[in-house]
């Protein structure tokens, strides 16, 4: 996912788990030249919200293993990664990175919404973990947002 790809640059680039948000919004803006400053803290506030970023202080920590993420030569991140996604898009990322095809989910995850009754996000969650994904994180989102 590129959004996983563009938080994890600049902490793979200076090889660490722990910036100071503004070296993450020079990294990103003027070091690699990916994105405004106002644009890269945007970025922070969208990987917070999406669980990839946490504040601690005056810092911002990587919530995941920024080592295991590839980002590849010439990669260049789509500014849609600073739009905030729904609960369910970001379930329906989950399934598809775990090798479900996309339009298969969707199809599923309509389903179980007519035939249970279940809100979208409720019903994608449920798939997920019938596909055995840990989407627990997003279930208690979904279950906010309800």
């Amino acid at each position: 996912m590129s959004l996983r790809r563009a938080v994890a640059a600049p902490f793979r680039q200076r090889g660490v788990d722990r910036l100071t948000e503004s070296e993450f919004v020079v990294a990103l803006s003027l070091d690699r030249d990916w994105f405004s400053p106002d644009q890269a803290q945007r970025l922070v506030d969208v990987a917070t919200g999406e669980g990839l970023l946490d504040r601690e202080d005056d810092d911002i920590v990587a919530t995941f293993d920024t080592g295991g993420v590839d980002v590849p030569d010439g990669f260049v991140p789509d500014e849609s990664v600073l739009q905030q996604r729904s609960t369910f898009e970001r379930v329906l990322d989950a399934l598809v990175d775990a090798g479900v095809q996309k339009q298969e989910a969707v199809a599923e995850i309509n389903r179980l919404q007519a035939d249970l009754g279940l809100a979208i996000e409720a019903a994608a969650v449920l798939y997920a973990r019938r596909q055995g994904l840990d989407v627990t994180d997003l279930a208690a989102t979904a279950r906010e947002d309800l």
